[in-house]
């Protein structure tokens, strides 16, 4: 029951904010990152992205399959991190099922473009960070809290284990 919970809140989160930032270990042992967005959160929790197959990040993934995506959403004060492994998938059925209108922007013959793949994430871990006001009552609060030396409410924060 529990999983079921942290599947659902992470599904959520995730799904309302879409972008993430993407990180591997690159070949030099590097962390890179670069911007992606969800395809699909599934409901056993793993997220679904798009990718071209020769790829330096698909190279990454091939070599170490460790991951974190980032997503960040400043305007409704949500920040999520995910730690999991990453594997390179191609189901054609997913691919028709997950395709949308802006994955066609880097792929022009769609499901059929010969270097498209699927990276799935399997999340080991995830946390998040949800403050439930505006950027207005969060300063408000933060202000509030100075003045009067209480510790100020800025929303939930929790752990996900999976």
């Amino acid at each position: 029951m529990k999983n079921e919970k942290n599947i659902e809140i992470l599904k959520s989160k995730v799904e309302e904010v879409r972008i993430c930032m993407f990180t591997t270990l690159s070949v030099k042992d590097e962390f890179s990152s670069r911007p992606m967005a969800t395809a699909k959160v599934e409901e056993d929790g793993s997220i679904w992205f798009f990718t071209n197959e020769y790829s330096l990040k698909s190279a990454e993934i091939s070599k170490e399959n460790q991951v974190t995506l980032g997503y960040s959403s400043p305007s409704d004060n949500t920040y999520i991190y995910v730690n999991g492994k990453a594997e390179l998938v191609d189901d054609r059925v997913r691919k028709e099922a997950y395709f949308s209108a802006p994955v066609k922007a880097w792929f022009p013959d769609g499901i059929d473009d010969p270097a498209l793949i699927l990276i799935k994430v399997t999340p080991d871990f995830a946390e998040y960070w949800d403050g439930s006001s505006s950027k207005m009552v969060v300063a408000f609060n933060m202000l509030k809290a100075i003045v009067t030396g209480e510790k100020s409410d800025q929303g939930s924060h929790d752990k996900i284990n999976f």
